[in-house]
Order: C-alpha cells, then sequence, then structure tokens
C-alpha cells in the first residue's frame, strides 16, 4: 500500500469506529506508540501491537464518547501523515468529563504503521 492508501484506510476506518481493524491491516507487528503524557496509566511508550491493542481495548471499556471527529490525513514527505483527532466524553470510572483535541504523527515502513506520536 502507498503512503495515501495507508492514511485514507486509517482515517476511513476511525470514521467507521473500527480501528481494532486498523491494527490488524495497516500496523507492524513492532510497532510503536507514543502518547504526549501517561493519562491512563500506561506509561507514554507502548512497544507491539499487542501493546497497543490492549490500550485501545481499555480506552474503550473505561471511557464514554458523546461526540468526535477525525480530520485529515495530512501528508508530509514519502514516510508520514498527520490526523487531528476531537472527542467529547466521559470517564466511567469517575465520571469526569473530557474534551479532548489531539495531532497524531504517524510514521510508515515498508507498507506498514511503525510509530504513532499524539500530541495534545
Amino acid at each position: 500500500m502507498t503512503l495515501q492508501e495507508i492514511a485514507e484506510e486509517l482515517v476511513s476506518g476511525c470514521r467507521r469506529n473500527s480501528c481494532e481493524s486498523n491494527l490488524e491491516t495497516l500496523y507492524a507487528p513492532g510497532a510503536v506508540s507514543v502518547d504526549a503524557a501517561d493519562a491512563w496509566g500506561f506509561g507514554r511508550t507502548l512497544r507491539g501491537l499487542d501493546a497497543i491493542r490492549s490500550k485501545h481495548e481499555w480506552r474503550a471499556r473505561a471511557t464514554e464518547v458523546a461526540a468526535g471527529s477525525v480530520m485529515g490525513p495530512f501528508l508530509h514527505g514519502d514516510d508520514r501523515f498527520a490526523v487531528v483527532y476531537e472527542a467529547r466524553g466521559k470517564r466511567k470510572d469517575t465520571g469526569e468529563s473530557f474534551d479532548r483535541r489531539e495531532v497524531a504523527i504517524y510514521h510508515v515502513a515498508e507498507g506498514k504503521i511503525v510509530r504513532e506520536e499524539f500530541f495534545c
């Protein structure tokens, strides 16, 4: 897949709320995910598809999203693209509301996402 195809498929999957299938088809097994802060107790850096999948699963169980949007993709060169995410909702354990906007930079090598970095 080309960078454009990978980027468009990731965004399309996020809009369809099928991020898990994105992980299976678009990410390299050794992909790295880096969050801006350790807001969820996982640490900032996760290594490997299983760890990233666990973060996605936990977040789906722990939060209730009332509204959200996905903007992009925005290509950069031949190996990176950005996506802007917005979400409003609440944490199920505390009831605390959140209104979050973050930019994600995805790095691609050999047709797979190898690194994602989130800025908020």
